[in-house]
């Protein structure tokens, strides 16, 4: 048996991985040393995988709904079928009772855009994405600070010397590669300094060199605190913020007269150590992540423009040991009117796409327009997102529901027809390549064959669109040129086709797939390949500094070094001190402060506004964290509980002393009730825990060959217990527990 090179598909790391195969089965797992960006590392959920790729509720064949179950049918029958439905319920209803809802899935990088393109060349706009279900708040921030909402900000961790982490435990989480072994050497560095804002003691917070355990739902106050004692100390980078920020005079009337001290007691946080970590970040080689304590929370939107003020005031953006801008380009901006905003909840579309949070009251209306047909892309709606039951009520009132996935899913169990998709170790699929300075890019390539008549995800999308009529008469020519192996003959004759008709423009990804999806055996892989054969001219000079030298041939160097290295290679050389020329999208390429949008919001951020409403609910007394990464959970598609044999998994984090008031001892069987519902689960009590505050982990409640394991937190989560802009405040969530 040989060890086989791919990579994790549990979290967006995609850790480097060798396996074993024997019998078409993954048997051993380790980590690949050859992989530059994990180096060897990998987590138990990546030594896993096994878990991932085989297990019972694996779907082979097309399925449709009979009566109570499901029937096996041919995919000639099933798209037929979906299409002609399709058809039906476009023609009477028109474009906009039709949506997709786009999930993270297995990290399949290279197929989540079909169904997006699918539904929007069929006229609807509705493309829900599980991005926006916990980003939609900074997208906005980003887009009125740095001219974009596809703009992430990312930490710059290898030359900072300070990392501050807010509402984030990347101990568990990861976020970043190799986290828990990079951040416990920075722990015992003596040079570098590690900051955690987090409610509880959680496993980052513990190697932590300070702990700030704020009050649930205060992180606007401590974030306006701060921004409030750099300016009263005269902390902030004069110089930066001349040279890289626009409106600096303006926003000052949002902290004149602020009491920092007052603000910071509501935290329930001393004064004086808040204050030293506001110097250590104004003076070193400071970066800031966030994460989901705060991007579903309260005043989430507002906490990430704070932020955005806080790194510019410390002069930490695009500078090396900061934050690092990357993405950027086009997007939705929500004042534009002819933005499209959901008909019954009035959310704009953020970043191009909706919040999955207001889906089910999108179908739940007597809207003429109400979505009636969704095309429902790995993701599982039913355990992942807020309010299940609201979900499960809504999901039988549709016309049609799709389900595209490699299982048997809690939602798959609600749908008219399910498509069973390859997994990523069964077809293509990328990392794309992402840096600071080092640009690193890999392809997975299949290390098992599908068992079923399973498809690359984007080959199913690229047969319903055929099946509606959505791709143009083909030329000869094209199929000829794709199976000749010549990338260039073929990039040059789908140049020529695309030249003749632009109209076609729009299909063009599904063209490429029907014509070299089939000579590569595989859509995945033929999707990437017209992007090397015309690199931008940045892409180029980045490519030439990795050394591939600029000519007519570089594309294709690029994309057979990507070939011939799975465990990744470095493709591209950037200039660090061009981060923000090249990504904020703002004429002037300067920060922008002020935005008049927060004007108000930002005044009323204040201790005794914001006292008044934290007053708990005394039916609610305590605040549910619904959601908490720890090593036992992974997304839903990981199904099989195999994997935590043994291991004390789901149960609900309680403080000694909440313990001892409700009567609750460790291990014991508790409800938890709060607006949407109530859950039994066991208690664990540790000190760990939070006073006031209990906590659940998510991705549990799965029902396997029969049997459900762990409890399904989202059937305490309220899709109406939201923002502005859709994102459930899954991180407070006000409850109460009862012994049982």
């Amino acid at each position: 048996m040989s060890w086989k090179k791919t990579a994790c598909v549990l979290c967006a790391n995609g850790c480097g991985l060798e396996v074993q195969v024997e019998n078409n089965r993954i048997v051993k797992v380790r980590g690949d040393k050859d992989c530059a960006i994990s180096e060897g590392y990998i987590c138990r959920k990546g030594m896993n995988v096994a878990y991932h790729q085989h297990n019972k509720d694996r779907v082979l064949f097309p399925l449709k709904k009979v009566g109570n179950g499901f029937q096996r049918v041919s995919w000639d029958q099933a798209i037929s079928e979906i299409s002609e439905k399709l058809k039906g319920i476009l023609g009477q209803h028109g474009p906009r009772s039709l949506a997709s809802l786009v999930g993270g899935g297995e990290f399949s990088f290279l197929s989540m855009g079909f169904p997006i393109r699918l539904v929007r060349r069929l006229g609807s706009r509705w493309n829900y994405s599980a991005a926006n279900q916990e980003f939609s708040g900074r997208y906005w921030a980003h887009g009125l600070t740095l001219g974009s909402q596809s703009i992430q900000m990312e930490s710059d961790f290898e030359h900072c010397d300070m990392l501050m982490l807010i509402g984030k435990n990347p101990m568990m989480s990861h976020h970043f590669p190799q986290a828990p072994r990079r951040l416990q050497k920075m722990s015992k560095d003596p040079d570098r300094l590690l900051v955690v804002v987090d409610p509880r003691v959680s496993e980052t917070a513990r190697i932590a060199d300070i702990h700030l355990a704020i009050l649930p739902g205060t992180d606007s106050l401590l974030i306006k605190s701060m921004i409030s004692i750099i300016l009263n100390e005269g902390l902030y980078h004069k110089e930066y913020i001349a040279e890289h920020a626009d409106g600096f005079d303006a926003i000052l009337p949002w902290f004149a007269g602020f009491d920092a001290k007052a603000a910071l007691k509501v935290c329930e946080l001393d004064y004086d150590p808040v204050a030293r970590v506001c110097r250590e970040l104004a003076t070193r080689r400071s970066s800031i992540l966030d994460d989901l304590g705060i991007l579903m929370n309260r005043h989430s939107a507002l906490v990430s423009y704070l932020l955005v003020l806080l790194l510019t005031l410390c002069g930490r953006i695009g500078v090396p040991g900061g934050n690092f801008l990357q993405g950027g380009g086009g997007g939705s901006d929500p004042r534009d009117p002819k933005v499209w905003r959901t008909l019954a909840t009035n959310i704009p579309a953020i970043s191009g796409m909706f919040p999955p949070n207001v889906l089910p009251e999108e179908i739940m209306n007597d809207h003429p327009d109400r979505l009636r047909a969704v095309l429902c892309y790995a993701a599982n709606p039913l355990r992942s997102y807020a309010d299940t039951t609201a979900y499960e009520k809504a999901f039988q009132k549709l016309d049609l529901l799709v389900v595209a996935d490699i299982v048997m899913s809690e939602t798959a169990t609600l749908a008219h027809y399910v498509l069973p998709c390859k997994t990523a170790f069964e077809s293509w699929d990328g990392n794309p390549g992402q840096g600071f300075s080092k640009v690193y890019a890999r392809m997975r390539s299949p290390v098992v064959e599908a068992e079923g008549e399973q498809k690359e995800n984007a080959e199913i999308f690229t047969l319903l669109a055929d099946a509606m009529g959505l791709i143009p008469p083909i030329p000869e020519s094209l199929y000829e040129a794709a199976r000749s192996a010549d990338l260039n003959a073929y990039g040059q004759k789908l140049a020529e086709f695309m030249m003749a008709s632009p109209e076609n423009a729009g299909a063009a990804h599904f063209i490429i797939a029907k014509t070299l999806g089939p000579a590569l055996g595989s859509t995945h892989l033929a999707s990437i390949v017209p992007l090397f054969l015309q690199l931008p001219k940045s892409r180029q000079e980045e490519a030439a500094k990795a050394g591939f030298p600029v000519g007519p041939d570089q594309g294709l160097s690029l994309y057979q070094a990507i070939m011939n290295h799975p465990e990744g290679v470095l493709v591209g050389m950037r200039d660090p001190d061009k981060n923000l020329e090249a990504n904020i999208s703002i004429k002037n390429k300067k920060i922008q402060l002020h935005n008049p949008e927060v004007d108000d919001w930002i005044k009323k951020i204040n201790a005794a506004d914001e006292e008044e409403q934290l007053k708990p609910d005394p039916d609610f007394p305590l605040i549910l964290m619904a959601g908490r990464h720890i090593d036992t959970n992974a997304n839903t598609g990981m199904r099989d509980p195999a994997w935590n044999k043994g291991r004390r998994t789901c149960t609900l984090a309680i403080h000694p002393a909440d313990a001892e008031a409700l009567g609750i001892v460790d291990k014991q069987t508790v409800r938890v009730v709060t607006e949407a519902g109530e859950e039994t689960i066991e208690a664990e009590v540790t000190p760990h825990a939070r006073k006031g505050h209990v906590v659940m982990p998510h991705g549990f409640g799965l029902v396997y060959n029969g049997v459900t394991y762990g409890v399904n937190v989202n059937r305490l989560t309220k899709n109406t217990n939201r923002d502005f802009v859709g994102t459930p405040m899954h991180r407070y969530v006000p409850c109460r527990v009862e012994a049982t």
